[in-house]
C-alpha cells in the first residue's frame, strides 16, 4: 500500500477584524512570543499585536526584521535568536518571504507558528513549505516542512489597506493554480483522489477570480474591503493552499519556472512573485499553443486583476538580461512538468507572441 502525508494548518480565520482574536489564540499555544516580519508589516501590525498579547498575558520577547530573504543563513540566525530568548511561539507578519522564513524557523525549532499576512500576494500563510533563496535573492529550492502553521489570521480589513499591486500579485499567483495544474495534467493525469481534489480546488481558484477578481482589485485600489475581496482571499489563501497541499506541491509548471528565471535578473528579482507568475501564466498559454482568442480572454482577465501583460511593465531588459531569464527559466525544475519540452527558442517565441497580443487587449 502507498503512503501519503498531508499537512494542513490547524486553524484558519478569515474576515474583517479577525486580528482581534490573535491574543486568545496565541495564549493557547505559548506564553513567550517572538514577532518576526517585514519592515512595513511590523509597522502596520506591531502595536495591535502587542496590545492583543498583553491582554492575553502573553509576553512579547522581541520584534525583529526577518532579514530580507528566505535564506538558510537568515533562518539559522532567527532560530538562534528564538532559542536564546526561550520563545515558545513565533508570530510571522508580512508577505511570502517573511512568512516562509518564519515557518522554516518554527519547523527547525519545533515551535508553533502563527501567520499574519499583511498582503494577499501568495498562499504562503497556509502552506507547509518554504521557497528558499540564496542571500542575494536567487531562487534556491522549495523546502517541504513537517508542519503547517498552528493558526492563520487573514484579516480582510488589514489586507484591503495594503498596496493594490500585492493583491494583483495574489491574483496572478492563484490563477496559476489552474493554468499550471491543467498543463501538468497533460503529462501526469489526475488519477488519484488527491490529485482530482487538487484539480477541483484549482478550478475553484480560477472560477472565483474570474468572477470576483476584477471587482476585488478595484475595491482594493480604493482601500476598501468588500464581499468580492473576501471571496478572493478565500481563493488566494484557502483554495490555493488546498491545491498545493493535496498535490504535495507537484502542480507547478512554466508559470513558476518563468518566475524562477526572473529571480536571476537584478532588475526583476524584487518585482513581486505573483506578478511575475502572472506574466508567466500568459507565456504558459502560448507555450501550449492555445488559440489567440482564448489567450486574449485570459489577458483581459489578467489586466483587470492588475497583472502585467508585457515585459516593459516589469522592467526594461536588454538582450543579455532576457537571455539569462529565459535560460534559467528553461532549466528550472518546474519547467520539466510541461507535457512538451520547452527550449529557450520556444520560450522566447512564447514571450514574443504575448508581447504582440498585448496590443490587442
Amino acid at each position: 500500500m502507498t503512503q501519503q502525508n498531508l499537512v494542513f494548518p490547524a486553524r484558519v480565520l478569515r474576515g474583517a477584524g479577525v486580528i482581534n482574536q490573535l491574543g486568545s489564540i496565541c495564549a493557547t499555544l505559548g506564553q513567550r512570543a517572538l514577532l518576526i516580519g517585514g519592515h512595513q508589516a511590523l509597522q502596520a501590525v506591531e502595536d495591535i499585536v502587542r496590545a492583543q498579547l498583553a491582554a492575553a498575558d502573553v509576553k512579547v520577547l522581541a520584534s525583529t526584521w526577518f532579514g530580507g530573504e528566505t535564506s538558510i543563513n537568515q533562518i539559522n540566525r532567527l532560530a538562534e535568536m528564538a532559542q536564546s530568548l526561550q520563545a515558545d511561539v513565533i508570530i510571522g507578519a508580512g508577505g511570502g518571504k517573511s512568512l516562509d522564513t518564519v515557518k522554516a524557523v518554527g519547523a527547525q525549532l519545533g515551535l508553533p507558528v502563527i501567520t499574519l499576512p499583511t498582503i494577499a500576494a501568495t498562499c504562503s500563510a497556509v502552506t507547509p513549505l518554504s521557497i528558499r533563496y540564496d542571500d542575494n535573492g536567487n531562487f534556491f529550492d522549495i523546502f517541504p516542512l513537517p508542519v503547517a502553521p498552528a493558526a492563520v489570521i487573514i484579516d480582510s480589513e488589514l489586507l484591503a489597506k495594503a498596496p493594490p499591486r500585492w493583491l494583483a500579485a495574489g491574483l496572478g499567483d492563484t490563477l496559476a493554480k489552474w493554468y499550471e495544474f491543467r498543463a501538468v495534467s497533460l503529462l501526469h493525469p489526475a488519477e488519484t483522489g488527491n490529485a482530482r481534489s487538487s484539480l477541483a480546488h484549482s478550478q475553484i481558484c480560477y472560477q472565483v477570480i474570474a468572477g470576483q477578481g476584477p471587482a476585488a482589485f478595484k475595491a482594493a485600489q480604493n482601500g476598501l474591503s468588500s464581499a468580492a475581496l473576501d471571496q478572493v482571499l478565500d481563493a488566494i489563501f484557502t483554495w490555493a493552499g488546498l491545491t498545493s497541499l493535496m498535490s504535495n506541491g507537484a502542480h507547478a509548471a512554466a508559470s513558476h519556472a518563468i518566475y524562477e528565471g526572473f529571480t536571476f535578473c537584478d532588475k526583476t528579482r524584487e518585482f513581486g512573485h505573483g506578478l511575475l507568475v502572472g506574466f508567466g501564466n500568459l507565456c504558459l498559454l502560448a507555450l501550449e499553443d492555445r488559440q489567440d482568442d482564448e489567450i486574449l480572454t485570459e489577458m483581459r482577465l489578467a489586466r483587470d486583476c492588475g497583472v502585467p501583460l508585457t515585459l516593459k511593465e516589469i522592467a526594461e531588459l536588454d538582450s543579455a538580461e532576457l537571455a539569462t531569464v529565459v535560460r534559467e527559466s528553461v532549466h528550472a525544475p518546474d519547467m520539466q512538468n510541461m507535457a512538451r519540452t520547452v527550449t529557450e527558442g520556444r520560450l522566447l517565441a512564447a514571450i514574443g507572441r504575448i508581447e504582440a497580443l498585448a496590443s490587442r487587449v
